[in-house]
């Protein structure tokens, strides 16, 4: 016969509400509030006609960037190296990443580090004879780029990471992946122990019929999306057969670092070819986001991230040592 709460003995009924107790006081630490408003701001800034579309190189990507900066100061998250600019050349052009840290508050784990980055670089313009030709990047790729300032901002606030956190925006994707690239490479000389690399692409609208949230490049590489989960307690990492047709953990920033690293290095993205018709097009623009879904997205993505740099051991592991 199944007993009601209130047959149980005295002391266990202590126990469950102290448990209880225990695990609301988690689930409230964890508890975020991304203002969507906020979201639409930034997002409005970085991919206004003003920038021109970022390209890599151009006046319009330096300004940008100082905006990028003064974000991570306002934030009171120091440079990872002497300025917050990582500065490289393709060709005639240079580039610049931006690259800030977040110490780590424990000993053993401090010289541990998480990744979580983005690039913010775009193509500059598209379709040289319509009226309008700056392809701005709402949502390739400002809505990472701010999806990366609003995690920064929320931990900077709740720093009570283990392992140190480094927050980075790429610039030369579009060309290439050269910016992270040359991160990764610079990253791996410095001898730093990279736990994870979180990429973060193209998360300005929605994904259609799917019980996820967003999908992870590299899905069967790794037990990121499994372990994610399980630290989020919902389904906010998944698996889209087209990110293995089309190749696409090789594509993004995450492939330097699993290159250099051999850790697990992998991209999420909402973009499923389905429900965005405007990639690498003019328009690109900020009206046809979601800033509300991805204000929730991040305060879903926050808790597991927070649960990653905090876990005493390295529990996100390679499915296979490659």
């Amino acid at each position: 016969m199944r007993k009601n709460i209130f047959q149980l003995p005295f002391i266990l009924l202590i126990g469950v509400f102290i448990n209880f107790s225990c695990i609301s006081q988690e689930t409230n630490s964890e508890s975020y509030q991304v203002s969507k408003d906020e979201v639409l701001a930034n997002l409005t800034y970085l991919a206004s006609d003003e920038l021109r579309g970022r390209k890599t190189g151009s006046e319009d990507i330096n300004t940008a960037a100082a905006y990028i900066e003064g974000k991570f100061k306002s934030y009171a998250i120091k440079p990872f190296f002497e300025t917050y600019r990582d500065s490289f050349q393709v060709g005639d052009l240079y580039g610049y990443n931006l690259v800030a840290v977040l110490p780590g508050k424990d000993e053993e784990l401090k010289d541990q580090y998480i990744l979580v980055g983005a690039h913010y670089d775009h193509i500059g313009k598209a379709n040289p004879d319509a009226d309008d030709v700056i392809a701005n990047g709402a949502n390739d790729n400002a809505s990472g780029t701010v999806s990366v300032l609003e995690i920064a901002k929320e931990f900077a606030k709740n720093s009570d990471n283990k392992r140190s956190i480094i927050f980075a925006l790429f610039s030369g994707e579009e060309l290439g992946l050269k910016g992270s690239s040359h991160l990764a490479q610079k990253l791996k000389e410095k001898g730093i122990d990279l736990y994870t690399m979180f990429n973060i692409e193209m998360v300005g609208v929605p994904m259609k019929n799917k019980s996820y949230e967003v999908y992870v490049t590299g899905y069967d590489k790794s037990n990121l999306a499994q372990k994610f989960n399980d630290y989020t307690w919902k389904e906010v990492l998944g698996f889209l057969p087209q990110a293995s047709e089309y190749n696409l953990f090789r594509r993004s920033d995450n492939y330097p670092f699993y290159s250099n690293f051999k850790i697990p290095a992998q991209t999420i993205s909402s973009f499923d070819f389905t429900n965005y018709p405007y990639y690498h097009h003019v328009n690109d623009e900020v009206e046809y986001l979601d800033p509300e879904f991805m204000a929730d997205l991040i305060e879903d993505i926050l808790p597991g991230l927070h649960k990653m740099a905090r876990t005493d051991n390295k529990e996100i592991k390679l499915t296979i040592e490659q």
